[in-house]
């Protein structure tokens, strides 16, 4: 356990972990084989008082790897046209080099030992990163390799969601659903989401642990 010190810092609240709030646009579900085509993240902090806010972002819109595969679906769903040269559109390699730095100086920064993926059905997510990861063979990786907070999960939990819309509606977060599955946009609500429910667990007393509850 953090010490009394140690209680409004972000070291000490997630037994060491960083945040990092992450959404991914695809062009299917399949890791392995379907394309990456946008990111965002975003890392946390802790205020004096010790409540989470919104730190640094970063998005990209990437280019598909060599070989892989667009499903029709999910491009008619997410609206992106991966060839389009006005996406600007860089390399996995380079949107995932530029985002690990950042995490790992947040790391430095706020005394933790390891970033771990906040997303929104986080499996998902994290499955894209590590594979993205891998292909660019990108040898330091700042996130944990299964590890992961889902807001999907404790938002069923504190709010009886779990879907984001609706789980920022019930958190009251505003919600444009047009600005929807894009990566950027999701990444903040998300990140709204996930401040409000660690801050909420806060407000009601249940942060930090104290000796008459921690049995």
């Amino acid at each position: 356990m953090a010490e009394k010190s140690d209680l409004n810092a972000l070291s000490g609240r997630f037994r060491g972990f960083y945040p990092v709030v992450i959404d991914v646009e695809t062009a299917g579900f399949n890791a392995q084989t379907d394309a990456l085509l946008e990111i965002a993240a975003i890392t946390l902090k802790m205020d004096s008082r010790g409540w989470l806010q919104q730190d640094e972002t970063l998005h990209f819109h990437v280019t598909p790897f060599e070989g892989a595969q667009l499903q029709p679906e999910a491009l008619a769903f997410n609206g992106i046209d991966p060839y389009n040269p006005l996406r600007g559109a860089v390399s996995e390699y380079e949107a995932l080099h530029a985002i690990f730095k950042m995490v790992r100086q947040g790391i430095k920064a706020q005394g933790c030992n390891r970033a771990v993926i906040v997303a929104h059905n986080a499996n998902f997510d994290h499955s894209f990163v590590m594979a993205a990861a891998e292909r660019a063979k990108l040898k330091r990786n700042p996130f944990h390799p299964f590890a992961t907070f889902d807001t999907a999960a404790l938002s069923a939990l504190v709010l009886g969601q779990t879907v984001l819309a609706k789980a920022c509606a019930s958190a009251e977060i505003a919600f444009d659903s047009q600005q929807a599955h894009s990566a950027l946009y999701d990444t903040y609500k998300t990140a709204q989401l996930f401040c409000e429910l660690v801050n909420r667990w806060k407000r009601l007393g249940g942060w930090p642990i104290t000796d008459n509850n921690s049995c």
